[in-house]
C-alpha cells in the first residue's frame, strides 16, 4: 500500500500540471471501485477551477470553489499526468481533463481505491474526521504522543501506525522509525518514557522527510508521478532486510510477523 511519503510524492508530482486549472470534463469508465464514484461528479466538477492540490494523511484532494475531489490510491493505484493522445489501459478507471488538454489519470488494479466528493469543508468528511495530526506538523510532539499512550497496553508499533493517534505511519516507517529511536517494536507503549518519546517523534519526521526527499518507497505496484520507482527502499535500514547486519552493531537483524504485518528490527540495538 503507498504511504504518506509516497502519496505526497504524487501530491508534488500532479500540482504543477493542476493548479489553476479549469476542468473541461470527467470520464469514469468504472464506478465500482472501494465506495462508489459519484455518478454527478462529472456535473459537479466540469466547469469548475483547482484552486489547490492537497493531502490530508493518504487522501489527496482537489479544492474547487465548490467542494473538493477527493483520492485515495487503496493498496494498489497509481495517478498518471496524461495528454490526451495517450491511449486508457484496462485499469484506468477515471480521467480528470484539465485546461491544456492534460489528463489526471488513476489507475487501480485491485479497485481498493477511491475518488469521492466533499461539497463543505474536507476535514468534516466522514473518512477524513477521525483522523489524527500529521506526524510532519508541530501538533505532534512529545507531550501529544506520550499523553495519547499513558496507560495503554497496545504495543508501541500499534499505537503509531493507528490514524487516529497519527497518520501516515505505515508498516515500513513505523520500523524504520523505531529502530532510529532505539525502541523495541513490542514495548508497551504505555510504558514509554517521555524523554524516548521525544526520540520517537524526531525520528518519525526524520524518516518521513527523508523517504519524502528520495520519492517514496520501492513497492511492488507504486511507481512515482514520472512512472520511475521511489529510491527510499535502496537506504532502508531495518524494514526487508531480515538475516542481514545491522548497520549499526552487526548482528543480524530479526523479523516476526505483529498484528498480521511483518516487523523488521534489531534486538541488539532497540530495548
Amino acid at each position: 500500500m503507498p504511504e504518506l511519503p509516497e502519496v505526497e510524492t504524487s501530491r508534488r508530482g500532479i500540482e504543477p500540471h493542476l493548479h489553476n486549472r479549469k476542468i473541461s470534463d470527467v470520464i469514469i469508465r468504472q464506478h465500482k471501485l472501494r465506495w462508489p464514484i459519484p455518478k454527478d461528479l462529472p456535473s459537479l466538477a466540469t466547469g469548475q477551477k483547482i484552486r489547490e492540490v492537497c493531502r490530508r494523511a493518504k487522501y489527496i484532494y482537489l479544492k474547487l470553489d465548490n467542494g473538493s475531489i477527493i483520492i485515495h490510491l487503496g493498496m494498489s493505484g497509481s495517478l498518471r499526468i496524461c495528454s490526451g493522445k495517450t491511449t486508457p489501459q484496462k485499469h484506468d478507471h477515471i480521467d480528470i481533463i484539465v485546461s491544456g488538454k492534460k489528463i489526471l489519470r488513476l489507475r487501480d488494479p485491485r479497485k481498493f481505491g477511491c475518488v469521492l466528493w466533499q461539497p463543505g469543508d474536507i476535514d468534516e468528511h466522514k473518512l477524513i474526521a477521525p483522523l489524527g495530526p500529521e506526524p510532519l506538523h508541530d501538533e505532534f510532539d512529545a507531550r501529544y504522543l506520550h499523553d495519547r499512550a499513558r496507560k495503554r497496553t497496545c504495543s508501541i508499533k500499534s499505537l503509531i501506525m493507528n490514524s487516529h493517534i497519527v497518520v501516515g505511519v505505515g508498516n515500513i516507517y513505523a520500523s524504520e522509525a523505531l529502530f532510529r529511536a532505539g525502541i523495541n517494536p513490542k514495548r508497551k507503549a504505555g510504558n514509554i518514557s517521555l524523554p524516548r518519546m521525544q526520540k520517537l517523534v524526531d525520528a518519525i519526521k526524520l524518516t518521513l522527510s527523508l523517504a519524502i526527499e528520495e520519492g517514496g518507497t520501492t513497492l511492488r505496484d507504486f511507481t512515482g508521478i514520472s512512472g520511475q520507482p521511489g529510491y527510499f527502499a535502496q537506504k532502508l535500514l531495518v524494514y526487508g532486510r531480515a538475516g542481514e547486519p545491522c548497520t549499526v552493531c552487526g548482528k543480524d537483524i530479526k523479523q516476526f510477523t505483529q498484528q498480521a504485518r511483518s516487523t523488521f528490527y534489531c534486538a541488539s540495538c532497540q530495548r
